[in-house]
């Protein structure tokens, strides 16, 4: 990985339009050491993972999501197919955030402060004891994603106090999105990530897809399977929608 310093602007990284967004094209080496830089630098930015279901469901946010200061990375097969179709060439690796999160963490020359936002309390207490005792890294603030979140006003201020270097939101798409771009603004600096299902897993209270099936690109299965009544229709109408934006915005 290339160390906090070097040359890790964002300008001259590839980019692919797809249905839309301007999605990075980078290895996990290179966004990590985008990312640490950032936090050196006290700048800051946003970090999205789009996946299917993200193209479809924050297409209102697409102007704002654009914007230089937003960094948005592919998640899943679905946008390989699409990156396929559209310029004959896929992403160079996948990167949904459960996995680049922890390697970032360990590959960070110093634990970072993190803000937590979302998630049931039981579940987000988990995954904070989680990120600390497992991953090593030092949470200076939390709040679940339902009465905590409701009942905050100054959450903003909250996480300017804590000096955090990332804000992990984990509350699914759109919603995730729309309370970052509500929020960034107000924040001094840092990285904001949307990471989606990440506390679950932390917490143990959903699996991830055994290793063989990740390699062979069916972990959307594996969580249908798991939860047929919330994803079938995102992975069966969804994927045709997003489809259908693919080529209509190419």
């Amino acid at each position: 990985m290339q160390p906090i310093g070097s040359n890790t602007s964002m300008n001259n990284q590839e980019t692919k339009l797809i249905a839309g967004y301007r999605v990075h094209c980078m290895h996990r080496e290179q966004l990590a050491a985008v990312v640490l830089d950032v936090i050196e630098q006290r700048q800051k930015r946003i970090l999205l993972f789009a996946n299917t279901n993200f193209v479809v469901q924050c297409r209102p946010l697409l102007s704002r999501i654009n914007q230089p200061d937003c960094i948005v990375i592919n998640d899943g097969v679905g946008m390989d197919i699409a990156a396929l179709l559209l310029s004959g060439r896929k992403f160079q690796e996948n990167l949904n955030g459960t996995d680049f999160t922890p390697y970032l963490f360990r590959h960070a020359p110093r634990p970072l402060r993190v803000f937590m936002v979302g998630g049931k309390p039981d579940i987000l207490a988990l995954a904070v004891s989680y990120v600390q005792e497992q991953l090593g890294q030092e949470v200076v603030g939390n709040c679940d994603g339902y009465a905590g979140l409701r009942s905050t006003t100054d959450l903003a201020e909250q996480i300017n106090q804590s000096h955090a270097d990332i804000v992990l939101v984990a509350i699914g798409n759109p919603l995730q999105e729309q309370w970052i771009m509500s929020q960034i603004d107000a924040i001094d600096g840092g990285v904001m990530m949307g990471v989606g299902a990440l506390f679950d897993f932390w917490s143990g209270t959903k699996k991830r897809a055994p290793v063989f099936i990740q390699k062979l690109k069916l972990e959307w299965l594996f969580r249908m399977a798991q939860e047929p009544g919330r994803l079938m229709r995102r992975y069966t109408i969804g994927v045709i929608v997003f489809l259908f934006h693919c080529f209509k915005y190419r």
